[in-house]
C-alpha cells in the first residue's frame, strides 16, 4: 500500500511537471505557430524564396528549390518534403535538400524554444544555417553522381503539402488556429507522459544508470554525464518536444550553461534521429548516409567546440592567476 502511494505521488508530481512545462512550451509555440501558419497561405514565402534563387546555384540547386527550403525552415519538416515531392529534382538535389533541411526546419518555433532553455538564438541559427550551408556545398563538390531524376514513393496524404487549398482570411485564420492547437495537443500528449516516466526514473535513481551507461559517449563530446536525459531525450524526439526535458534538467539535474549549449550544438545537428531519417525515405534517396553525415557532423562539431571551450577557459584560468600573482 505504501508502495502503491509512492508510485501515485511520483505520478502526481510527474505531471504536475508535465502540465507546468506543456504550458510553458504552449505559450511560444501556438502564436509562432499561428502566424507562421497564416503567412504561408500569402505571398510571404514565395518573394522569400525568390530573393534566394539567386544564390543557391552555388551550392547545386536550382532556383525552384528555394520553395522547399524556405517553407521546411519557416514551417516544418514535412512541409519542406512536400514541397519537394511537388518538383522534379534528381537523386543529387533532393539529397542535398534533405540534408540542408535535416540542420535546419522549423527555425522559428525550435529557435523559440531554445531561447526559453536559455541559449541565445543568434547561436542556435549560426549553427543550424552553418552546418546547412557548409553541408550542401560539400556534397555538391565531392558527390559526383546522382544525376538521375528522383522518383518518389509514396507519402501520406495527411502531409500538409497535400490539404486543399485555403481561401479567404477568416478560413486562413481557423487553419492557423487549427495548427496552433494540434501543434500544442501534440506537445501535451509528448511531454506530459515524458515528464511523468522521468519523474519517476528520477526517483528511483534510474538516471544516474542511465548516465553512467552513456558517460563514455558523453566524455567524448566532452560534456559532463548530467547531460544524459536532456541528450538522450532531443535525440529520440527532438528539439522543440525534447525542451520541456531540457529546461527541468537545468532546474534539477544542476545542468551548466556550457554544458547545455553543447548538448544543444549536438543536438541541432543530430535530434530525432529515428522520426526526421524515415520521413526522407519517400524522396527516394539513399537514408543512411544522410543519417551517417548527421551523426559524425554532430559528434565532430561538439568535439572540436568543447575542446575550443576548455582551451579558453584554462587560458583566461592561467591569465587570472597571473593577474593575481603580479598584484
Amino acid at each position: 500500500m505504501v508502495m502503491r502511494s509512492g508510485s501515485m505521488g511520483m505520478l502526481k508530481r510527474g505531471l504536475l511537471v508535465g502540465l507546468q512545462t506543456t504550458w510553458s512550451l504552449a505559450k511560444i509555440i501556438f502564436p509562432i505557430t499561428l502566424i507562421v501558419t497564416i503567412l504561408g497561405h500569402t505571398p510571404v514565402l514565395g518573394w522569400i524564396a525568390h530573393l534566394l534563387a539567386p544564390f543557391l546555384g552555388v551550392i547545386g540547386l536550382p532556383g525552384e528549390a528555394a520553395i522547399p527550403l524556405v517553407v521546411g525552415n519557416f514551417l516544418n519538416l514535412y512541409a519542406g518534403i512536400g514541397a519537394i515531392l511537388s518538383l522534379e529534382l534528381t537523386v543529387k538535389e533532393v539529397f542535398i535538400l534533405a540534408l540542408m533541411l535535416s540542420f535546419s526546419h522549423n527555425l522559428i518555433i525550435e529557435s523559440a524554444v531554445a531561447k526559453k532553455v536559455g541559449l541565445r538564438v543568434s547561436v542556435v541559427l549560426a549553427v543550424r544555417i552553418g552546418l546547412a550551408l557548409v553541408a550542401a556545398f560539400l556534397v555538391n563538390i565531392f558527390w559526383q553522381g546522382g544525376q538521375e531524376t528522383a522518383q518518389y514513393g509514396f507519402i501520406g496524404t495527411s502531409d500538409s503539402a497535400a490539404a486543399e487549398p485555403v481561401t479567404g482570411w477568416f478560413a486562413i485564420a481557423w487553419s492557423g488556429i487549427e495548427s496552433a492547437l494540434y501543434g500544442s495537443l501534440q506537445l501535451a500528449l509528448i511531454v506530459i507522459p515524458l515528464m511523468m516516466v522521468i519523474q519517476i526514473m528520477r526517483e528511483k535513481n534510474w538516471l544516474r544508470l542511465i548516465a553512467k551507461a552513456m558517460s563514455p559517449f558523453t566524455r567524448l563530446l566532452g560534456i559532463r554525464e548530467n547531460t544524459s536525459t536532456t541528450l538522450a531525450s532531443g535525440l529520440t524526439i527532438g528539439l522543440a518536444y525534447g525542451a520541456g526535458v531540457m529546461t527541468q534538467a537545468v532546474k534539477e539535474d544542476g545542468v551548466k550553461k556550457k554544458d547545455l549549449y553543447l548538448v544543444f550544438i549536438f543536438l541541432v545537428a543530430c535530434h530525432a534521429v529515428v522520426e526526421d531519417t524515415v520521413v526522407f525515405i519517400p524522396l527516394g534517396i539513399p537514408v543512411l548516409p544522410l543519417l551517417i553525415i548527421r551523426l559524425v557532423t554532430a559528434i565532430v562539431l561538439t568535439m572540436i567546440i568543447a575542446f575550443v571551450w576548455k582551451r579558453i577557459e584554462q587560458k583566461r584560468t592561467h591569465q587570472g592567476k597571473e593577474a593575481t600573482y603580479e598584484h
